[in-house]
């Protein structure tokens, strides 16, 4: 094979004491450039060895000694006790009780106090401020009413960063626990922006900067109970931006106060996978633009000393949204995402910088997130790795990256030799796949596919955070089998929609639950939504509803699309109500059954669509005819390789495009990405075993034989 495979576009993360081995893997794995890792250092040794030198810094972290100076520039959030019974008129709350103490700090500073609420849960009313007094960490109540639940809103200091506080408490570290600084408070961003220049200065041989993240974490919320520790996690939240400065600031610009119970909302939090009030959105955008005008002076600085600025897409990332309004506006040279997922991918090679470059799992950890073994004793890394290439490779097949690369400790790898092997073919597939990019782009369909929910261009390409924390979502399946499939894919809000942008659309999926930010909740009653969408199918789109899209209360169907799919759900009001029984249909694509659910809810409206699924009686996939259109409703869509076969043969169907035009194979499990600018066809084998599979091309069959997850260039 052609050398040039087997040398560049890779980021190995190098460590001290370990030179040999760190120069050895980057000779194996045909590193170009040498990272420093959190908890790592390179060695002149290292750093002279004639790669360019990636320096990690978090910018709000590690900065301990100047905390202890200024707490004030502590970050902070809300957060809410426990609901506590009144038996009296009286009622004392601890408002810290159940949180882990070593996390938080309760602020009862004058700044503060002021935001503190009490809330009546029961009656849903705020406690007038009269009512209750506080005093030694704890809330005195009166006036009370016996059996009501009441709570207290409080701010407090963050005073562990947590990315620190995961490693300590998952990897065993026992470094000096971390905080993090406030970019808002004056003192602190003038000392950033000084230590930022110095460090410049320090570090001469450093080629590029790599921001981890910014200033603002994911939000997670750890309890003192080990047997519920993570409360809460939102890894799109925007909760710990919270300040009263910041509260103070958002006022002056938009002319009205938020309170605590804007971000607490009842208990509930202001999850990301529900749609946001007009004040979070507001709240939103005021933060991005703090953070996109302070991240611009960093970059500058970093500049200014001839370096480049690169920004790690994961932990303290908030307020930068790489599809929001001021992203492109920073000036980043590029964007660094870790990866599990196929989505990730494309989430990342869409962003508007110069480079895009994937951190591959797993991470050069003992053990991985979801807290299993994997570089220690019972773990088996080059299986893990195996498995998250086969998500990340088909969605480099159609949008490419420009680099990969690895983090964390490479003295793990110490004892794995086939996780190093696994990593070196990889690495070589990946350049063989940017080759072929550079030199045009794959075969696409002439299908253009709008997922449409709350958020829209927003949240392209993601829900919340990586597919393990979100995977009882049914869009993100979606997300992850579109990833990989030779069709357009856009992000479209509900308002994009009213305003038209459907004219250049063939078809659109609408998936999630009644009332989520996925399948809209209250967006749904805009009689111009509805109009514009059944317009769109009657004159020859499509529209797919997966589990219970355009739901929402008041009308006189569940579904307000169920006039287009042909079926609705019965949330209890139909119960006295007749069945239309339909026999079912052979579909005309591949059908895969395994991940619709079962639903004894659904109902078919007309007797119309033809019913394709069923279980005990009830439909569970239907395709609909509408005018020139079609309504598509599945109950439930789980991503597997035979379910995203069925979804690329259902949009090929709804848009008429023959199936040989895009060299498909007879497999589900061999997924096939033709190149016409270097007549090469790209076939990947999914599969854990060597497999054999048919490619059907417009000049006739073609048989290949693949080895166990092969990657395969076939000359057209």
């Amino acid at each position: 094979m052609d050398q040039k495979y087997h040398q560049g576009g890779f980021t190995l993360p190098g460590e001290a004491g370990y030179e040999q081995l760190t120069l050895e893997l980057a000779k194996k794995w045909g590193a170009d450039v040498i990272r420093d890792s959190d908890g790592t250092k390179l060695s002149d040794e290292i750093v002279k060895a004639g790669y360019s030198i990636y320096s990690t810094i978090c910018i709000i972290r590690q900065h301990n000694a100047f905390a202890a100076q200024h707490p004030d520039s502590q970050q902070q959030t809300f957060l809410c006790s426990q609901p506590v019974v009144a038996c009296g008129d009286t009622l004392v709350i601890e408002p810290m009780k159940g949180y882990f103490a070593e996390q938080f700090q309760l602020n009862d500073s004058p700044d503060a106090m002021p935001y503190w609420q009490v809330y009546d849960r029961t009656a849903n009313t705020e406690l007038p401020r009269e009512q209750w007094t506080y005093a030694d960490g704890k809330v005195t109540l009166t006036g009370c009413t016996p059996w009501h639940e009441y709570t207290v809103s409080f701010l407090c200091w963050r005073i562990w960063e947590e990315i620190n506080m995961y490693n300590h408490t998952t990897n065993h570290w026992t470094s000096e626990h971390l905080r993090q600084l406030d970019p808002r408070h004056p003192a602190a961003w003038a000392y950033l922006q000084q230590w930022l220049e110095n460090w410049c200065v320090e570090n001469p041989d450093t080629n590029v900067v790599r921001l981890t993240s910014l200033f603002y974490n994911f939000v997670w919320i750890f309890g003192d109970d080990l047997r519920n520790r993570s409360l809460y996690c939102d890894w799109a939240s925007y909760d710990f931006t919270v300040s009263p400065a910041a509260l103070n600031a958002f006022r002056d610009e938009y002319g009205y106060a938020l309170t605590a119970e804007d971000f607490i909302n009842g208990r509930k939090l202001q999850v990301t996978h529900m749609p946001p009030t007009r004040a979070k959105l507001d709240y939103m955008a005021f933060i991005q633009k703090f953070v996109a005008e302070k991240a611009k002076v960093l970059v500058d600085i970093i500049h200014k000393h001839g370096k480049l600025a690169y920004v790690f897409y994961d932990d303290s990332w908030v307020g930068m949204e790489p599809y929001g309004e001021h992203f492109a506006k920073v000036g980043f040279d590029g964007l660094i995402k870790c990866v599990f997922s196929g989505f990730e991918c494309r989430l990342c090679a869409n962003a508007e910088v110069p480079t895009h470059e994937l951190r591959f799992h797993p991470y050069l950890f003992p053990v991985g997130l979801g807290g299993l073994p994997t570089f220690a004793e019972g773990g088996d890394p080059a299986k893990d790795a195996w498995q998250y290439w086969r998500n990340v490779r088909r969605a480099l097949a159609r949008q490419c990256v420009d680099r990969i690369g690895l983090g964390g400790y490479l003295h793990l790898t110490i004892g794995f030799p086939e996780f190093n092997d696994a990593i070196e073919q990889m690495a070589i597939d990946f350049r063989r796949i940017k080759e072929l990019h550079s030199h045009g782009a794959p075969l696409c369909g002439k299908c253009r596919v709008a997922v449409i929910h709350t958020w829209g261009k927003l949240r392209s390409w993601t829900l919340s955070g990586h597919f393990h924390e979100t995977d009882k979502h049914a869009l993100i399946h979606i997300n992850e089998a579109l990833s990989g499939l030779p069709v357009e894919v856009r992000y479209l809000s509900f308002e994009d929609v009213e305003n038209g942008a459907l004219k250049d659309v063939d078809v659109v999926i609408n998936a999630g639950c009644a009332g989520d930010a996925w399948s809209g909740g209250d967006a749904w009653k805009s009689d111009k939504l509805v109009e514009e969408l059944t317009r769109f199918v009657h004159e020859g789109g499509a529209f797919i509803g997966v589990k219970e899209p355009s739901a929402v209360s008041g009308y006189h169907t569940h579904f307000r699309m169920a006039h287009v799919l042909g079926i609705d759900k019965d949330t209890g009001a139909r119960i006295c109500h007749g069945r239309w029984q339909q026999p079912v249909s052979p579909a005309p694509f591949a059908l895969c059954e395994s991940g619709l659910g079962s639903d004894a809810s659904l109902y078919l409206t007309d007797g119309n669509a033809a019913v394709l699924s069923e279980k005990n009686g009830v439909p569970q996939m239907t395709l609909n005819r509408f005018g020139k259109g079609y309504g598509v409703y599945m109950s439930d869509f789980k991503v597997s390789p035979e379910s995203t076969r069925m979804l690329l043969e259902m949009l090929l169907h709804l848009t008429g495009v023959e199936a040989k035009e895009l060299y498909l194979s007879d497999s589900a499990c061999v997924e096939t990405s033709y190149f016409p600018a270097d007549h090469v066809l790209v076939v990947c084998n999914n599969r854990e075993e060597d497999t054999e599979a048919v490619i059907h091309t417009p000049a006739g069959d073609v048989k290949v034989s693949l080895k166990a997850m092969e990657t395969r260039m076939v000359e057209m």
